[in-house]
C-alpha cells in the first residue's frame, strides 16, 4: 500500500489479551502489533496488633444528710432541772440563732436564769444541742431588756429557726404554738427525732402563762 493512499479509514481499536488490532474497508494489511501490560507486585505487609485491657475500679461513698439519729449504745440528753432562786449560770457561748421572719439574729448563752436572759436568748443546760437527736430548748424575755422573743406569736408553721454552732448550721422549721402553764416542764422532755422549743412569758408583761413555739429538724446547710 502507497503512502497517502488510505482514503475513508475507519480505525477500530479492540483490546483483546493484550494484542491492539487495526482494520479498514480499503487495501489493507493485518499486522499484528504486541503490547506488553508492566505489572507491577507489591509485597504483602503483616502489621500485628496488640489490645490493652484497662479495668478500672471506682468506690462510692454514701453521706447521710438525713435528720440527726441516736447512735447504737447512745442515750438522750438529760435536763437540768429548773435553776434554783440566785443561781448564777457561767457565761458560756452556745452558738447564735437565727428567724427570719422575726428579723432577729442573736447569741444564745447558756442557762435559763433571769441574769442570763437579760444578755439575750438562754440555752436550757442538759437539753439537746442544735443539730442532734433530742429537744433543743430555749428561752427569752419578750418585755425586758433585749426582748429577743417579743413577737413569738407571730411565727407561723414552716417558718425557719436557723441555729449556728461549732458543729455547722441547722434549719427548723416550726410545727405549731401552744400557751401553757408556768409549771408544764414537759416541755424540756427530749424527743427521739431532733427537735426545738423556744419558750417565753405570755402575754407580753405577764408571767401567768408561757407560749411555746415547738418546731422540728429540717436540714443542715452547707458551709
Amino acid at each position: 500500500m502507497r503512502a497517502g493512499a488510505l482514503v475513508g479509514v475507519v480505525a477500530v481499536a479492540t483490546l483483546a489479551g493484550g494484542v491492539l488490532f487495526a482494520s479498514s474497508n480499503d487495501e489493507s494489511t493485518s499486522t499484528p502489533v504486541t503490547t506488553v501490560a508492566a505489572t507491577t507486585s507489591v509485597p504483602a505487609t503483616t502489621s500485628t496488633s496488640t489490645t490493652s485491657t484497662t479495668t478500672s475500679t471506682s468506690t462510692t461513698t454514701t453521706v447521710y444528710t438525713g435528720p440527726p439519729t441516736l447512735a447504737p449504745g447512745d442515750t438522750l440528753p438529760i435536763p437540768d432541772p429548773p435553776p434554783a432562786e440566785g443561781h448564777v449560770d457561767p457565761d458560756v457561748l452556745i452558738g447564735t440563732i437565727e428567724i427570719p421572719r422575726l428579723m432577729l439574729a442573736m447569741e444564745m448563752h447558756e442557762g435559763v436564769t433571769k441574769p442570763t436572759l437579760d444578755r439575750g436568748i438562754g440555752w436550757w443546760p442538759g437539753t439537746a444541742l442544735p443539730g442532734d437527736p433530742g429537744n433543743v430548748v430555749l428561752g427569752g424575755h419578750r418585755t425586758s431588756k433585749q426582748k429577743p422573743f417579743r413577737y413569738l406569736d407571730l411565727l407561723e408553721p414552716g417558718d425557719e429557726i436557723i441555729f449556728t454552732t461549732p458543729a455547722g448550721r441547722f434549719v427548723y422549721l416550726v410545727d405549731r404554738t401552744e400557751i401553757v402553764t408556768p409549771d408544764a416542764l414537759w416541755i424540756v422532755d427530749q424527743t427521739t427525732d431532733a427537735t426545738a422549743t423556744l419558750f417565753a412569758c405570755h402575754p407580753p408583761g405577764s408571767v401567768k402563762q408561757r407560749i411555746v413555739v415547738f418546731a422540728k429538724y429540717a436540714s443542715k446547710m452547707e458551709a
